[in-house]
């Protein structure tokens, strides 16, 4: 009896251990993969950049979704990384903290992270976000943080140190503008981060808080810029 029960026991450890690993395996293959975006400020000009490609598993399902997007009026400029309907509702819970607190971008965020913490579905929300407006630069995650940068450089998604470590690298460089900074950052990282593409949404605010962008629109695509110059 004391032989039988033990084979029964070291087949249910083996059944155990391999349904474990079966279920890491298949969520691995078939997860949503992050993306990139980068978050510049140097001298009067902040420029947020995004690139355009969605990845499950080793497939990707799409090479030019929008994840940037313009809030508050077109003051603020948001990105994320993450589940597409997890950031819609991020978003709006944000855009409805910037209309109770206007002008003051920082409590909105607090508050918004107050309340994406406490909710009990909305914390397994799997996103990050990047906020700023002419003043400021923020990282927003489900854990509570509200982080703002100590060197005027964010980056979120599987991209992120890529491209952190490029705009670092060029950030202190007199000849190069907020602009020319993330557009390079952002080439490396999409060079080196298999979920990250060159089709690339590029925001840019200035000192007074108006939205523009490399040719004066609000944004564009990058890459339909280079094919029509």
């Amino acid at each position: 009896p004391d032989r039988t029960a033990t084979m029964y026991t070291r087949a249910a450890r083996v059944w155990k251990n391999s349904a474990i690993g079966f279920r890491r395996a298949f969520s691995d293959e078939y997860k949503r993969r992050s993306t990139t975006i980068l978050c510049v400020r140097k001298g009067s000009k902040v420029v947020m950049i995004g690139d355009g490609q969605v990845s499950i598993g080793n497939i990707i399902a799409k090479p030019n979704v929008t994840k940037l997007r313009l809030v508050d009026e077109g003051r603020v400029m948001t990105g994320v990384a993450g589940g597409t309907a997890d950031a819609i509702a991020l978003l709006e819970l944000l855009e409805g903290k910037l209309s109770e607190y206007p002008g003051q971008l920082k409590r909105a965020c607090v508050e918004m992270t107050k309340d994406w913490r406490k909710d009990k579905y909305m914390r397994r929300y799997e996103a990050q976000l990047v906020v700023a407006d002419s003043k400021l630069s923020l990282l927003l995650t489900g854990q509570g943080d509200v982080l703002e940068p100590h060197d005027n450089i964010l980056a979120i998604g599987s991209g992120s140190q890529y491209a952190i470590a490029a705009a670092r690298a060029l950030i202190d460089r007199e000849d190069t503008s907020a602009l020319d900074i993330s557009k390079t950052a952002m080439r490396i990282a999409a060079d080196i981060c298999v979920f990250t593409n060159h089709n690339v949404i590029i925001h840019e605010l200035d000192n007074i808080g108006d939205p523009s962008s490399p040719n004066d629109k609000g944004h564009q695509s990058l890459l339909a810029k280079q094919e029509n110059s």
